[in-house]
């Protein structure tokens, strides 16, 4: 725009590095409602603070109940919704922080365009949370599934709306078979092979 002015900032990314003892990064949990993304992204923000970490969650419901709260679940709503999250994800990130995004954010275009838009500058890792259909309808812990079924709730994705898995992405943690404390675990070593956790050091008791 013809009157707006990026300021760059004095501190920079490499001295907010080494003042957190990690890198700043972006961990995009996707999935289907009810496969734990929250659950996960919790358990792993709980335990990344033990270690001392810098971290924040961005949840769906959250977001949606104030930055987001006029967009709707149509398709372009969706991805305004995602491009919304991605741009403060980043000025978190900026700050120095490790953020944990849980959002089903079900199409392949949009992640794209959150990997787009985070990925030239951090650590962008996109992580699918899977289960099937049958494990997250029988979980249902917002009562939503059983909602959409009655047809109370309209475009809700893996029911009248589809969820499109991750191609590629960085790790996969199957939460038919995992508990969640040992996918965030699981996810916490990721990002330690990553070099992303450089001087954080591991508490006894994950959790």
């Amino acid at each position: 725009m013809e009157n707006i002015h990026f300021h760059n900032l004095t501190v920079t990314k490499e001295q907010r590095q080494e003042l957190n003892g990690h890198k700043p990064a972006i961990i995009w949990l996707t999935g289907m409602s009810g496969s734990g993304k929250s659950t996960i992204a919790n358990i792993l923000d709980q335990y990344l603070h033990k270690c001392g970490a810098h971290t924040y969650i961005l949840d769906g419901d959250n977001i949606r109940s104030g930055l987001n709260k006029n967009l709707g679940f149509s398709d372009d709503d969706r991805k305004e919704n995602i491009r919304r999250i991605s741009e403060v994800a980043k000025l978190f990130a900026d700050s120095g922080t490790i953020v944990i995004t849980a959002f089903i954010s079900p199409f392949i275009e949009d992640r794209q365009i959150a990997r787009d838009i985070l990925s030239k500058d951090f650590d962008f890792i996109e992580v699918y949370v899977e289960a099937d259909l049958a494990t997250c309808e029988d979980r249902d812990p917002k009562g939503l599934y059983k909602k959409a079924r009655a047809g109370q709730i309209k475009n809700f994705t893996g029911i009248d709306s589809p969820y499109e898995a991750p191609i590629n992405p960085e790790i996969v943690l199957k939460t038919s078979e995992l508990k969640p404390e040992i996918a965030a675990e699981t996810l916490f070593t990721y990002l330690r092979s990553c070099n992303i956790l450089t001087n954080v050091t591991p508490v006894t008791d994950f959790i």
